[in-house]
C-alpha cells in the first residue's frame, strides 16, 4: 500500500467515523408551545389537521419535539398568564390560536416566534407591521374575519328573502380587539343591507344559551349568526337551539354544519392550520418570523345542509343552492 493510499483510506475511515458518531448523538429536542382560548375537547377537530401536517414534515411528538398546551376555557382574561407561563418554559415557538391569543403572547415576548393560525386582522390590532413584512416576532396565517363576517351577513339575507332583524351571539364577557374591529365593520354592514341588527350577549353554558334564544324569538329575530372567534365551543349546543326555535342560522365554521347547522361561510380552517404548520417547521429549521410574510386564506367553503332546513321548516332559495361548494341531502 503506498502512501497516497493509506493516508486516502485513513482520511475515509474518520469521515465515516464522525459522520456515524454524529448521527448516533440525539439531536435537540424543539418545544412546541399551543395557546388556545377555548378547550381541548372543542380544538381536537382543528388540530388534527395541524399535527398531520407536522408529522409529514418530519416531526415527531417525542422524538424531535414535544408540545406544551395551554387553554384558556372561555376565560379570556387568562390569555396573558398563559402566555407568560409559555415563554418562562422556554419553548421554541408558540402556535396561537386566535387574535386574543396571539397579542396576549406578544405582550409577554418580544424574542420567541409566534405563529397565528387565524389573525381576523394581523394589521389593524398591531400584531405585525404589514403581511408582506411582519417584523418583529410575529407571523402565520390571516383569516379575514372581518371581511367574511358581512359576506355571511349578506348570505343570511339571501337565504332569508324576507329578513329584517339578524341575531348576533355575543360572548357576555369583555370584548377584544378583534371582536370590537368586527362589529365595526358589522355595524354599517347591516345598515346598508337594511337589516336591524340584535346584538345578544350570552355565557356558553346551556341555561344562558337557551335565555339567548329566547331573547333573539322575542326581538322577532329572523335569522342568527355568530362572531367569527374560537369560543364558540358548544357547537352543538347553539345548533340545538337554533333548530329548537326554528332560526336559521350561519355559522363561520363548517364544523357547525357537521353538528346539524344550516349554513357556514368561512375560510377551510384546516388548510390554514395545515399553513401554519409550514410556518413552524421553517421557524424550527432557522428562519425568522420577521422574514416569513404573513399569508391569507386562500381556500372558502360555502356549506348548506338541506336536512338542516327541513327540520326548521325553512326553503333555500335554489339561486344560493347554486352558488354553494357543497349540499348536504
Amino acid at each position: 500500500m503506498n502512501r497516497r493510499t493509506a493516508i486516502r483510506r485513513l482520511a475515509t475511515f474518520f469521515l465515516t467515523t464522525a459522520s456515524l458518531a454524529q448521527a448516533q448523538q440525539p439531536g435537540k429536542m424543539f418545544r412546541i408551545g399551543f395557546l388556545d382560548p377555548s378547550d381541548a375537547s372543542s380544538s381536537a377537530v382543528l388540530l388534527k389537521a395541524f399535527w398531520e401536517e407536522i408529522r409529514r414534515l418530519g416531526w415527531v411528538e417525542g422524538k424531535n419535539m414535544s408540545v406544551e398546551y395551554r387553554f384558556a376555557e372561555e376565560k379570556m382574561d387568562r390569555l396573558p398568564e398563559l402566555a407568560a407561563d409559555l415563554v418562562r418554559r422556554k419553548v421554541d415557538v408558540i402556535v396561537c390560536a386566535s387574535t386574543s391569543a396571539a397579542l396576549g403572547t406578544k405582550g409577554a415576548t418580544t424574542t420567541i416566534p409566534i405563529v397565528m393560525t387565524n389573525s381576523s386582522d394581523p394589521v389593524g390590532t398591531g400584531l405585525v407591521a404589514s403581511l408582506a413584512r411582519p417584523g418583529g416576532n410575529v407571523t402565520g396565517m390571516s383569516g379575514l374575519s372581518v371581511d367574511l363576517n358581512t359576506k355571511r351577513l349578506e348570505v343570511l339575507k339571501d337565504a332569508v328573502p324576507k329578513l329584517a332583524r339578524v341575531g348576533l351571539l355575543r360572548m357576555r364577557s369583555a370584548v377584544g380587539v378583534a371582536e370590537e374591529r368586527q362589529l365595526k365593520e358589522l355595524r354599517p354592514a347591516a345598515a346598508a343591507l337594511k337589516l336591524k341588527l340584535e346584538e345578544i350577549k350570552t355565557n356558553l353554558d346551556p341555561k344562558s344559551l337557551e335565555s339567548a334564544f329566547q331573547s333573539a324569538k322575542q326581538k322577532q329575530v329572523g335569522g342568527i349568526m355568530t362572531f367569527a372567534r374560537p369560543l364558540f365551543a358548544e357547537r352543538k349546543r347553539i345548533v340545538e337551539f337554533a333548530v329548537k326555535y326554528r332560526l336559521p342560522a350561519i355559522y363561520f365554521q363548517k364544523e357547525f354544519v357537521d353538528e346539524g347547522g344550516l349554513m357556514s361561510y368561512g375560510i377551510d380552517s384546516a388548510d390554514n392550520l395545515r399553513r401554519a404548520a409550514v410556518f413552524v417547521d421553517k421557524i424550527l429549521k432557522g428562519a425568522k418570523p420577521a422574514d416569513l410574510p404573513v399569508e391569507q386564506a386562500m381556500r372558502f367553503e360555502f356549506i348548506i345542509s338541506l336536512k338542516a332546513a327541513k327540520q326548521i321548516g325553512h326553503t333555500i332559495p335554489y339561486e344560493l343552492l347554486a352558488r354553494a361548494n357543497r349540499v348536504i341531502k
